[in-house]
């Protein structure tokens, strides 16, 4: 069986119909037990309180904001090489999500960052490079809405997500590149001195894979409404030709 199959949109809709059921339903119970278990049962830390528990939402949100813009990368450089239009929708259904998941991230963030460093904003490298990716997210689902031809807008936007993606490998990697920034370094590191204790990182791996797994049921979703709407409009179209 070849991935490519799936660029046809029954074979596509046919085969997320099936699975998506076990997606939302897996995606709310890791989230819900990772969110209690943090919450309820970890203990504060001894120089953060228990603010240190936003955590919880923040990184799986900041994850996933980050990685919505690579997975709309590969799907738009898709289209632009093998013109595939599954892979330019699900690119499409992909920003909102990764925008949303975004503005999580800097409310959580502004909310952690306001007790710890005196400010609910700082212009921190990573912190700036976030709002831009931000910015991009909101040019591009509005670039998406303000072409009239879908694969123009698809080419457009593909060019526009390669540009973003500087952005995005900013956001992941900006405390690497600029040791003054006030954020910290990354919560979850091979290296045991830098990574979290155990009482935290465990529930957050948990969060994580629930924020995943709700972001690929989501993806799929729209990716499916988009086909559908595009299935509309195409017939609407010939309707208009024949009368």
């Amino acid at each position: 069986m070849s991935i490519w199959e799936y660029a046809n949109p029954k074979k596509f809709l046919a085969t997320t119909e099936k699975v998506m059921p076990a997606l939302w339903v897996s995606s709310a119970v890791l989230i819900a037990a990772g969110l209690i278990w943090g919450f309820f049962f970890t203990p504060d830390d001894y120089r953060q309180g228990s603010t240190v528990k936003i955590i919880f939402l923040h990184v799986p949100s900041a994850l996933m904001a980050i990685n919505a813009w690579f997975m709309m990368l590969v799907t738009s450089l898709v289209w632009v090489i093998r013109r595939h239009h599954v892979s330019a929708l699900a690119a499409r259904a992909a920003a909102p999500v990764g925008i949303v998941m975004t503005v999580i991230a800097l409310i959580t963030g502004a909310i952690w960052g306001q007790p710890m460093w005196g400010t609910w904003w700082a212009w921190d490298p990573r912190l700036t490079s976030f709002l831009v990716l931000f910015l991009f997210y909101l040019g591009y689902i509005a670039l998406w809405e303000a072409i009239d031809n879908p694969d123009t807008a698809a080419d457009l936007t593909s060019i526009l997500c390669l540009v973003g993606s500087v952005f995005a490998v900013l956001s992941r990697y900006a405390v690497n590149f600029w040791n003054q920034g006030l954020h910290q370094g990354a919560s979850l590191s091979l290296d045991k001195k830098e990574n979290v204790a155990d009482a935290f990182s465990n529930p957050l791996y948990v969060c994580m894979a629930g924020f995943v797994l709700l972001f690929i049921a989501l993806v799929f979703y729209r990716t499916g409404t988009e086909i559908r709407a595009r299935r509309i409009k195409a017939l609407m179209a010939r309707e208009r030709l024949e009368a």
